[in-house]
């Protein structure tokens, strides 16, 4: 059986295993959703009641506090098993392209022929849009539900107009903090929104989405974050301006919990037959050879994903250094 095969099996045994585990921890999931959601029912019915019967400002505090709780724990278990569900598209898509891949690897037929690089490619290729195709899914749903998750505001509105009549001043402020509450939420909605899938991805191209990216990274951490580009700046395959979002995404990650960088330049090179993103900070630097031991899985998969397509993964880095990243794709699979 040739090495890649093997290499193939092996991924898919631990595929399988990781959809089991999933599959077991959405049961549970399920389990406990079921139990909040009937505790989330009564404590609001229960605040209704006490709104309705016009209790106490303190009992209606109380009340309002109470379902709350109830329903920030809803919304994080609702979120965790959402998060599974995804999880476990991803992996039976990831296990049916590694099904696919294993069977041409040992058809007996293809022994003379072999896999072809453009056949590998194409399950390459299946794999990551299969994975940004849930991405995206999440993301028109943020925009498009958000008011779900933002429900507790309609409860503070409540309290606030009972307190209209009872204490104008408090009532005032209550709106006031509802306001900031508010506006602090949507940003942060916006921010998960971009991080998860930023829609200019599809609508404006690679080059834009990174600059965008930058800019809102430099506000958020207050690195100093630049991008330049060289060569012919056009779109490219969907699959690959996905693939080098990414690995600049989780570069630009990695600067900033682990390097201790105050700046990082990235230089984009689109040239006609390969593109080349190089990723260069001033932070404290590591020892490349300690890559091979670290648990950083991101790094990792960017030097895969480049391999796979045609590419290299270089690092020049030293500890108290800095470290410049670079990897290259090819343009045209």
């Amino acid at each position: 059986m040739p090495e890649e095969t093997v290499d193939f099996k092996n991924e898919l045994d631990e595929t399988q295993r990781a959809l089991r585990e999933v599959t077991l921890m959405m049961e549970q999931s399920q389990g406990e959703l079921s139990k909040l959601s009937q505790r989330n029912t009564a404590i609001t019915s229960h605040l209704q009641q006490v709104v309705k019967q016009g209790g106490a400002v303190e009992e209606i505090k109380m009340a309002y506090d109470s379902a709350l709780d109830a329903q920030q724990r809803l919304l994080v278990m609702r979120g965790q098993l959402e998060k599974l569900q995804n999880d476990k598209s991803h992996l039976e898509k990831y296990k049916a392209a590694l099904e696919k891949l294993t069977s041409a690897g040992s058809d007996p037929g293809a022994g003379a022929t072999g896999v072809s690089s453009k056949e590998s490619m194409g399950g390459i290729e299946m794999i990551v849009n299969a994975q940004e195709a849930e991405r995206q899914r999440l993301s028109r749903q943020m925009h498009d539900g958000p008011a779900q998750a933002l429900s507790n505001f309609i409860l503070q509105t409540e309290i606030a107009m009972r307190l209209l009549d009872v204490d104008p001043q408090q009532a005032k402020e209550e709106l006031a903090n509802l306001k900031t509450s508010a506006m602090g939420t949507f940003q942060k909605v916006r921010g998960f929104i971009f991080e998860l899938r930023p829609m200019m991805l599809d609508d404006l191209g690679l080059v834009p989405t990174l600059r965008k990216y930058a800019d809102a990274f430099k506000e958020q951490t207050g690195m100093d974050v630049g991008v330049t580009v060289s060569g012919n700046e056009r779109r490219l395959e969907p699959y690959l301006e996905v693939m080098i979002f990414r690995a600049v995404q989780e570069l630009l990650g990695n600067a900033a919990r682990h390097s201790q960088a105050t700046m990082v330049k990235i230089h984009l090179d689109l040239g006609v037959d390969l593109l080349r993103v190089t990723v260069d900070d001033n932070g404290r630097g590591f020892d490349p050879e300690s890559l091979s031991e670290s648990s950083n899985l991101g790094l990792k998969l960017i030097r895969e994903r480049a391999e796979m397509l045609g590419g290299k993964f270089e690092i020049d880095s030293a500890v108290g250094s800095g470290a410049k990243i670079s990897f290259s794709v090819q343009a045209k699979i």
